[in-house]
């Protein structure tokens, strides 16, 4: 299959295009020279575009990595014959660098480190995701981006900042937190289920899918009747995320057990 057919089959918008050419470039470039490569940090939306892209592509040597387990903003790495995944995960040949920044005095938030790092003028792909902690922020980076960060970066909201580079071993990701929802619903529609997980009324999620809020597996859908199974993931701009855990089986009146977990 040719590059063009590969993008008229799995890209659904002209922007979805244009990232997945660039990752069609990538992997040739693994592919004919015989050397490692890697896109720039994907969005979840973006990883699942790109699988869909490789799967078409005949699942090449790849693997995706953000620095460490659960990471939700993740590179893809174009693997050589003569590479071992392991090199791409640590070491030299790791195309991710971390960098921890310390400060004193109030609270700093993701927002203000993110406003930081982009207000030095860089593409949100070359910034993985931001551990915010008590009195830092662990970033990941590309590694081509670490000298640079490590030269400008000083300062956050109006905190200055004292930047340093760390081993991914030294990340200490925050423990995530959910929150378990069991409820019933009356059927596996989007909007029940979104409902159930958002703590919002079956007609305020319909409205919410309507307006492009909801996406369902990281993917935008405007369908509330589109069906939910067990492992999906729901997320809506303002709302935040949920997880089916688990569908059960009818209640003594007929409607659906759910298990959810949203995150907090």
């Amino acid at each position: 299959m040719t590059k063009t057919e590969l993008l008229n089959k799995t890209a659904q918008s002209e922007e979805e295009r244009v990232l997945l050419s660039r990752v069609l470039d990538k992997l040739e470039l693994a592919r004919t020279r015989n050397v490692p490569s890697h896109t720039g940090f994907l969005s979840p939306q973006e990883r699942v575009s790109v699988e869909a892209l490789l799967n078409a592509s005949g699942h090449p040597r790849h693997l995706f990595f953000g620095g460490f387990e659960g990471a939700e903003r993740c590179i893809c790495a174009f693997l050589p014959d003569w590479q071992e995944p392991e090199a791409v995960l640590a070491g030299e040949e790791c195309p991710i660098r971390a960098l921890r920044a310390v400060y004193t005095g109030p609270a700093l938030s993701h927002r203000d480190f993110l406003g930081a790092v982009l207000g030095l003028g860089l593409d949100r792909e070359k910034v993985g995701d931001l551990l915010v902690g008590e009195g830092r922020c662990d970033l990941l980076v590309l590694a081509d981006m670490q000298e640079f960060l490590l030269l400008h970066l000083d300062q956050a909201g109006r905190a200055r900042l004292n930047v340093s580079p760390i081993a991914l071993s030294q990340l200490s990701p925050p423990a995530v937190q959910v929150k378990t929802i069991r409820d019933t619903v009356s059927s596996l529609r989007l909007d029940a289920v979104a409902g159930s997980g958002f703590s919002v009324s079956r007609g305020k999620a319909a409205d919410l899918i309507c307006s492009g809020r909801v996406q369902l597996n990281h993917r935008d859908c405007l369908k509330p009747d589109r069906a939910v199974v067990q492992g999906d993931v729901l997320t809506c701009r303002g709302l935040g995320k949920c997880v089916v855990r688990e569908v059960g089986g009818p209640s003594k009146k007929g409607r659906i057990m759910l298990v959810l977990e949203r995150y907090v």
